[in-house]
Order: structure tokens, then C-alpha cells, then sequence
């Protein structure tokens, strides 16, 4: 009876105080911690400041205080994806940082690349960090999600019958992608080297070293996750299907361009507003009935499934992560308890 009481006791001190579970903050400038790693906040505030555009209007301490809510959850999911990474042994290697690192440095020269990193309060070091945590992530997930996708005909095959209409069609259908450079950079959009233009200058030369690795063979949708300033950017640039009719409303050259691609085909550049916008034809559908007997129906089939089936599986496999690993977020532990008004939140 007394052991019971004494347990009894100790859940009631917990329910007074808060809970047992809530953990103190280590420091003001210890934002999250990840099995026992803490994020700072200096980590946060060095990717707030490259994502926000120096020239526009300083945002409000809420929309502040919410970007980096945003950056603090990409930091801990990265940091644990990171450290099971590690576990599995693959973490990149630093010739492979360096080969990474010298592509991202080729479009500028080193003048440029060095006012770059001042601007965005970066170091070559930070830059290297950044690179190796991103592969290693795309490696582990390759190995833990990508290798055990599997589409099989009979999916493909259900997947027809299911949408007969969708290969009916009465215009020609035009499935694209699309890289869009802007030279005023949106907080809200990210990619993920977060690259982003600040003027028209850099627009210019961003689109000519997206121009010049495209035209060397490197892929278009990596192209456009690690550089396109637009939300298609998650999804490697992929916007589905337009019809033809719907290009009737874009400006004349991107229309011209776009109608004479074949698929596969990109455009160059494309000046619009100040920015520039690249797109992929990665499919034509003609108008009328599209059999099942067409490998290319087949092909989009399967691509489809297989980028569903992705998308689904690494959000299945983030959150089973992040239920197995002791989270704690202080920063948003601070901002409840305030009200919304930590100080210096800019």
C-alpha cells in the first residue's frame, strides 16, 4: 500500500509539474535536441538568413519566428536521418563532398562564389556540411526506400482498367517539367541547396549554368529539387499533364518553345519578368484512344506509380523515424509559452 501511494504520489507531482517528460531547455542558444545532439541556434539563423531577401521588406516577428519553426523541423529530420545514416555506414565519403562541392563552385567564378558565401552568412566549411548530410540522406534513402519500390505489370495493368478515361483524350496532352528562376527570392519556396536568385543579374547567370549542366547530360528533375525557385521543385520540377489548349494563355515564345519540343527535350532559358523559366517535355499524348497495347502508355503508367510509391514511402519512413528517435523542440516549447513574443526573434 505505501508503494503504491509513493507512485501514486510521484505521477501527481508529475501532472502538477508539467510532466515528468518535459525536459529544460540545456540553453537559450539550444533550440532542439536529437538523441541527446543539440541544435543551435546560430544553425537555424544561418539558413533564416540566406532564405530571406535582403532587399524586401524585413518580415514580422510571427512570420520570422514561423520560418524558423519551418528551418528547426528540416534540421531535426535531417539530423535524424543523418545519424541512421551513419549507423549504416553511409555517410558520403569526402571525395565524393568534394566532387559535389567543385560542382556547385562552377557556375561562378571565385570572386563570385566568395561574395556569395558573405551574403548568405555561409563558409566553405558550412557548405561542405551541408553537402555531405545531403548525400548521405539520398543515400540512405535510396537504399531504404527507392531499392524496394517494385511495380509490377499487374499494377499497371489494374491501373488502366481502373482510368479508362484518363486514355481517352480529346486534345493533345503535353506532361511537363519545369525549372522557374526568379529574381526576387520568395521565402516560402525552397529547394533544396537553397538557391536562390537576389536580382536579375543572378537570375541571368543562374539560368545560363542550369542551361550549361543540362545541356552536359546532368538530369533534370535533380536540376530542378537543387535549384528551381518554385514549389514544383519537390517534385523534380514534374507539373503533370497540360493540354494543348491551355498553353493558349502563356506568353508566345514559352508557347512556341514548348509546342516544338519532343519528349525528352528541354528548352533554353526562357526570359519572363526579370526570371526564366526552363521546361521538360517529358510526354506527348496525342488526341484520341490510348491502348494498353502502347508501350509508352504502359511506361507513363509505371513512372507514375513508381513517383507515388515514393513520395508515400518517404514520408511512411520520416515519421517512423522520427517516432523512434527523443525529440525535444525548445523553440516551439518557448514560443507557446510566451505567447508568440520570444524576444529577438528577427
Amino acid at each position: 500500500m505505501k508503494r503504491r501511494i509513493l507512485v501514486l504520489a510521484v505521477l501527481g507531482a508529475c501532472a502538477l509539474g508539467a510532466g515528468c517528460r518535459k525536459e529544460a531547455a540545456p540553453g537559450p542558444d539550444v533550440w532542439a535536441s536529437v538523441n541527446g545532439k543539440d541544435i543551435q541556434r546560430s544553425d537555424v539563423d544561418k539558413i533564416f538568413r540566406s532564405r530571406v531577401n535582403s532587399e524586401a521588406p524585413a518580415p514580422s516577428q510571427e512570420e520570422a519566428l514561423s520560418l524558423k519553426l519551418s528551418i528547426l523541423d528540416e534540421l531535426i529530420n535531417s539530423e535524424i536521418l543523418l545519424e541512421r545514416a551513419n549507423k549504416m555506414n553511409l555517410v558520403a565519403s569526402d571525395a565524393e563532398v568534394e566532387d559535389k562541392f567543385t560542382e556547385s563552385k562552377s557556375p561562378y567564378t571565385e570572386e563570385e562564389f566568395q561574395r556569395k558565401l558573405q551574403e548568405t552568412g555561409l563558409t566553405v566549411d558550412d557548405v561542405k556540411s551541408e553537402i555531405r548530410r545531403e548525400l548521405s540522406i539520398q543515400k540512405l534513402l535510396n537504399r531504404e526506400v527507392v531499392a524496394k519500390i517494385s511495380i509490377t505489370d499487374q499494377d499497371v495493368s489494374d491501373f488502366y482498367n481502373k482510368n479508362r478515361a484518363q486514355f481517352n483524350v480529346v486534345e493533345p496532352q503535353y506532361h511537363i517539367a519545369q525549372i522557374v528562376i526568379t529574381p526576387r527570392p520568395d521565402p516560402t519556396v525552397h529547394n533544396r541547396k537553397n538557391d536562390k536568385a537576389a536580382n536579375e543579374a543572378e537570375a541571368g547567370r543562374k539560368a545560363a549554368m542550369l542551361a550549361q549542366k543540362l545541356s552536359g547530360g546532368t538530369d533534370f528533375a535533380e536540376l530542378a529539387m537543387d535549384y528551381s525557385e518554385d514549389p514544383s521543385a519537390s517534385t523534380g520540377g514534374d507539373i503533370g499533364v497540360v493540354p494543348q489548349s491551355a498553353f493558349d494563355q502563356s506568353p508566345p515564345p514559352l508557347k512556341k518553345a514548348v509546342l516544338a519540343l519532343k519528349p525528352g527535350q528541354a528548352t533554353q532559358p526562357i526570359p519572363e519578368k526579370g526570371g526564366y523559366r526552363i521546361v521538360k517535355l517529358i510526354a506527348k499524348e496525342p488526341a484520341g484512344e490510348h491502348p494498353f497495347s502502347d508501350p509508352q502508355v504502359q511506361q507513363a503508367i509505371r513512372d507514375a506509380l513508381r513517383t507515388r510509391k515514393e513520395q508515400l514511402l518517404r514520408s511512411a519512413y520520416l515519421v517512423e523515424a522520427r517516432d523512434d528517435a527523443h525529440v525535444s523542440n525548445y523553440l516551439a516549447r518557448q514560443i507557446l509559452e510566451s505567447a508568440g513574443k520570444l524576444p529577438d526573434a528577427k
